[in-house]
């Protein structure tokens, strides 16, 4: 895929996500069309206010953009300070902010997404889970599915942002298969690897005292469906002891039951090396795997390894 096109959309606006803009654009020549979604006066004062001087150029249609600066389609936000709280009274920007990225996305193919953080607590509220839902019921896709890559190892929960007591009532042999199946068309079709899969079981060792069994009755079918679709995968692995060397050498991708079970370790192996993409969706979105981190914000001391490993991949991407 030939990607032309990286639409930024800022998210919260008192995050470090300008922060971390500066960090990365300043250091480094942009080979791609960056187009920016957010409010242009508020960008401006929070990079300067850092001291990243950056050349911002205000547009209002795609075609305006052009190469080596940071091209800015403006937002309407009242705001007071240029670093402040993060509250709600900022959840009418954020939405007309993916609102006009999801349409530039329609019409466009061969654009890319990333978003900034977004606050859970203030933003979703109780509509959803996280951005992975929130885009899928924007545009209307079905079984999204989260994937935290690192080029080296990846990893994917079935289940995203929900109670542990949830989980397993959430889990089922078809859920498995389908996330399986995406993640290994994206290797095979977009990033041209083999993708080779192990998978957690739910319960401590693989093993309960309870009379239902999700490795019996769910987990391990979905494996043998699997297998008979010349995917290879293993498992079900017990989670305390997979995440060896030895296991990282044989596998590049991990299959969780619920999310702090995968991503803890991933976390722990590569820091903030990692990105979250969102396959399902008609783009590929990606986003740093970091939250908006407001008690750093202004500070000038965040860490831009995620963003700067995301825009590393984009311009792998052909």
């Amino acid at each position: 895929m030939n990607i032309k096109y990286v639409i930024i959309v800022l998210g919260e606006p008192f995050s470090v996500f300008s922060e971390l803009i500066g960090k990365y654009f300043k250091k480094r020549k942009i080979k791609k069309k960056i187009i920016i979604i957010g409010n242009y006066k508020l960008l401006d004062n929070q990079l300067k206010k850092l001291n990243y001087n950056l050349k911002l150029h205000k547009i209002s249609l795609l075609n305006e953009a052009i190469n080596n600066t940071l091209n800015v389609i403006d937002v309407e936000f009242k705001y007071e300070k240029i670093f402040d709280k993060i509250s709600r009274k900022s959840n009418n920007y954020i939405n007309s902010c993916f609102e006009i990225s999801l349409n530039l996305l329609k019409n466009n193919k061969d654009a890319i997404l990333i978003n900034g953080p977004i606050s859970k607590k203030t933003f979703f509220k109780k509509n959803f889970l996280g951005i992975t839902e929130f885009l899928s019921y924007k545009t209307r896709s079905k079984n999204e599915v989260m994937l935290i890559y690192n080029s080296k190892f990846s990893v994917s929960p079935l289940t995203t942002h929900i109670p542990i007591k949830s989980v397993s009532r959430k889990l089922n042999k078809n859920k498995i298969i389908n996330n399986v199946i995406k993640i290994n068309n994206f290797y095979k079709n977009i990033l041209n690897k083999k993708a080779k899969f192990a998978v957690m079981g739910l319960n401590p060792h693989c093993e309960t005292s309870d009379n239902y069994s999700e490795e019996e009755k769910i987990i391990t079918p979905a494996i043998k469906s699997l297998k008979k679709k010349k995917i290879f995968i293993d498992g079900p692995f017990s989670a305390d002891t997979f995440f060896l060397k030895k296991n990282l050498h044989k596998y590049n991708i991990t299959i969780g039951m619920y999310h702090d079970q995968v991503l803890i370790p991933i976390k722990t192996l590569f820091n903030f090396e990692a990105i979250n993409i969102t396959l399902g969706l008609p783009f590929i979105r990606i986003s740093p795997d970091h939250g908006p981190n407001s008690n750093m914000l202004g500070k000038n001391k965040s860490d831009p390894s995620s963003f700067i490993y995301a825009m590393k991949f984009i311009e792998r991407l052909k």
